[in-house]
């Protein structure tokens, strides 16, 4: 079959954006990625929506890289594939799988499996689903020890559903009860895992008889309300051996509710094949959160709004813990700042958002709604009040120093140098681009309606109401020993001959 110019070009994007698999590594996570946002009515890739600023698929691919040191990681992608390789782009040890047709998580493990040689590797393989995004390295880590201190060859993460079960749509854990249903003991396979049954799949079965499986040679059964009611569920996270992984993989079938390939049905094949099944639950059950609506979606990101207050309640003010974001790279910093023991003194209005690349000092304040986004180095003492937009793309460097205070309103961005002890009052716009740089100097006072771009301010210069563009402005002393300031300076305007009055616009004019 001719692939059409769009699978063309997601082929071609899958190979560009692809590394090398290294067979030196010996353990591989699965991303699963496929997925859409039909379910949360979004035409963004389910994978793209973001915790914290993060796409939860990258947070769950840096989990597992901070989690398990030398890795291979290969992430299967589906729907709005090219979205979902350009966000992560290209990476070492990480290769991209094409699942062209969405048939189940289990056959898009089989789609990421065929990326690797079964001559070449023989290792650990887990599998994670992208929308995990409050997964961190601390479970990745636990959950790797415990399946390796297991000798198993294959592990569940599993968790504990704390709601009203009618609304647990996760899959369920079926363990061996302690009587089979002759009422035999089960002795010491009494809790083992036999498998998951997905929630649809438990809907679709009969009301008046049980459920039956098999388990070694005797027969379990659950009436549809007790599987209902199970509160352990699946988080659709495994570890599995390579090898006897790859012995049951093929045989997955799509016999089921909706005639698809599930994961799920790996454990009664480990479990018919002889192979041991474990799980084990992580020590915090948020972690394990997916969502498939936006009301979850906004839960998790208040669980992680949480977790950063909770680290830094007692070491910065923050006035609102209900609305702020700070990076994750900047807790990281503010924690080590504090490990200083020097007092910070930072304070953190009501809406302030502090994005990647910010590097904060002592005596920081940000009053209401600042918002700080690039490469934006406070020195000491600076007050940045409300309302004020701090940015730069990301080759720049904004730099600010000691004892500066920038007032409300104003809107300062680009490849700026501000100097200390200089004060920008309200209503004043500013830029500095790569080729022509803003720099201002020590003790400059700029106020009133003011635009800056591009020039050099010199030191203890004094600028109010002017349009400023590409100067060099000197400090000139007059003959009483003052500073001559720059007020109403305006540039000589282009394109007058563009410009004309309106005739006859007056109330009175005819339409």
């Amino acid at each position: 079959m001719e692939r059409t110019e769009t699978s063309q070009t997601i082929a071609g994007m899958e190979k560009d954006l692809s590394s090398e698999f290294n067979y030196g590594l010996k353990e591989v996570a699965i991303i699963l990625a496929a997925g859409h946002g039909k379910r949360i009515k979004s035409q963004r890739s389910k994978m793209l929506h973001k915790i914290w600023e993060v796409p939860t698929v990258e947070r769950v691919y840096e989990a597992c890289a901070q989690g398990i040191k030398g890795l291979n990681t290969i992430v299967v992608v589906g729907i709005m594939a090219k979205d979902v390789m350009r966000v992560l782009g290209k990476r070492a040890n990480s290769v991209f799988a094409l699942q062209e047709e969405q048939k189940g998580t289990g056959h898009a493990v089989q789609a990421a499996l065929a990326k690797i040689n079964p001559q070449r590797f023989d290792g650990i393989v887990y599998v994670l689903p992208g929308d995990m995004g409050l997964l961190n390295k601390e479970t990745i880590e636990a959950f790797r020890a415990a399946f390796l201190e297991s000798d198993a060859d294959m592990m569940v993460l599993t968790g504990m559903y704390e709601g009203d079960p009618e609304q647990n749509s996760y899959g369920r854990i079926i363990r061996v009860k302690e009587t089979d249903a002759s009422g035999r003991p089960s002795r010491d396979d009494a809790g083992r895992v036999i498998k998951i049954l997905e929630h649809k799949d438990i809907l679709a079965l009969p009301d008046d008889r049980p459920y039956a499986v098999t388990y070694r040679e005797r027969v379990f059964e659950y009436s549809k309300r007790e599987l209902i009611e199970k509160r352990e569920f699946n988080s659709g996270v495994y570890a599995f051996r390579f090898k006897e992984l790859m012995s049951v993989i093929y045989e997955l079938t799509s016999d089921n509710a909706q005639n698809e390939i599930y994961i799920t049905d790996l454990i009664a094949l480990f479990n018919a094949h002889g192979y041991t099944v474990d799980a084990v639950s992580p020590r915090e059950q948020y972690v394990l959160m997916g969502f498939n609506n936006k009301s979850v979606l906004r839960e998790m990101e208040k669980i992680a709004r949480e977790k950063v207050y909770e680290m830094l309640k007692d070491i910065v003010e923050i006035d609102d813990p209900e609305d702020f974001f700070i990076d994750e790279s900047v807790v990281d910093q503010i924690v080590e700042l504090d490990g200083e023991g020097i007092p910070l003194d930072v304070r953190i209005g009501k809406g302030v958002h502090i994005g990647k690349g910010t590097q904060v000092n002592y005596n920081l304040t940000l009053k209401k709604n600042v918002f700080v986004q690039g490469n934006v180095r406070f020195g000491k003492n600076v007050t940045v009040g409300e309302n004020v937009l701090l940015s730069c793309f990301p080759h720049q460097v904004f730099s600010i120093d000691d004892d500066v205070e920038i007032l409300s309103g104003d809107i300062v961005k680009g490849n700026i140098e501000i100097g200390c002890k200089a004060r920008i009052e309200s209503s004043v716009n500013m830029t500095g681009s790569d080729e022509y740089p803003l720099r201002i100097g020590k003790n400059v006072l700029i106020k009133g309606t003011s635009y800056i771009f591009g020039s050099i301010i010199e030191d203890d210069v004094f600028i109010e109401h002017s349009v400023i563009i590409k100067k060099h402005v000197s400090r000139r002393l007059k003959r009483d020993g003052t500073i001559q300031p720059v007020r109403f300076y305006l540039p000589m305007p282009e394109g007058i001959d563009s410009v004309e009055s309106l005739q006859g616009a007056g109330p009175s004019a005819e339409h």
